[in-house]
């Protein structure tokens, strides 16, 4: 006997228990109030609206956010999914929410649980000084504009690459030779720690403080990879 799939669920049985949660903390719930899939209401505070979806679309933020013409408290509501691929997505999602000034409640549709994720409030963006300075610093070394911006699955181009291919055409040129020398004539200043680290392949010690080409790197300086 072939079990029977479940069936994805509509919008509508969303609704149900998160009114019921709602409810419990003093709101008074109505659905489809203008535009508005739910709209609760408590005393005198401003009224909440929530939009409901089956899953995370770019049509959920995009209600979500025409509703915030009308009040700074609005939430998205989507089922509550099982398995990593869901925690990831829901991970994202829940980042956006909050970027875009919005709640977000989950519903486990199985037992009607509810669980509020965020509240909406403004966001302001934590800074990395540490990525600021490495985006700063790859933008400095880099020798012009050797990519495609937008290009994918494709060998990009960085500073690093560059002064490896830097010490790659010199030993190519000149023999092997100590790193301290290498660093001198090409001005890469970390020509021993990239030889010795040999990320693509391109360098071999051949003895103490003296490095030369592999096959490949020499296939590398000979092409101007």
């Amino acid at each position: 006997m072939v079990a029977r799939m479940s069936a994805k669920p509509k919008e509508t049985a969303l609704y149900p228990p998160l009114k019921a949660f709602l409810e419990t903390q003093g709101y008074e719930v109505k659905a489809e109030i203008g535009a508005a899939d739910m709209v609760a209401m408590r005393g005198d505070e401003p009224p909440m609206i929530i939009e409901l979806k089956t899953g995370f679309s770019l049509s959920l933020f995009h209600q979500a956010i025409a509703r915030q013409s009308q009040t700074d408290n609005v939430y998205v509501a989507v089922p509550r999914g099982k398995g990593k691929a869901f925690w990831r997505s829901f991970k994202s999602n829940l980042g956006l929410a909050r970027r875009l000034g919005l709640g977000l409640f989950l519903i486990r549709l199985d037992d009607g649980f509810v669980e509020l994720r965020c509240e909406p409030a403004p966001f302001m963006p934590r800074k990395s000084k540490v990525k600021l300075a490495r985006l700063m610093r790859e933008f400095d070394r880099r020798d012009g504009d050797p990519n495609l911006g937008g290009s994918t699955r494709t060998t990009l181009v960085t500073a690093y690459r560059q002064d490896a291919q830097h010490c790659a055409d010199y030993l190519a040129f000149c023999g092997s030779d100590k790193g301290a020398q290498v660093a001198k004539a090409t001005g890469v200043q970390n020509a021993t720690a990239i030889m010795a680290a040999n990320h693509y392949g391109w360098f071999q010690r051949e003895a103490r403080g003296i490095y030369g080409l592999t096959d490949l790197g020499k296939a590398a300086a000979k092409s101007g990879e």
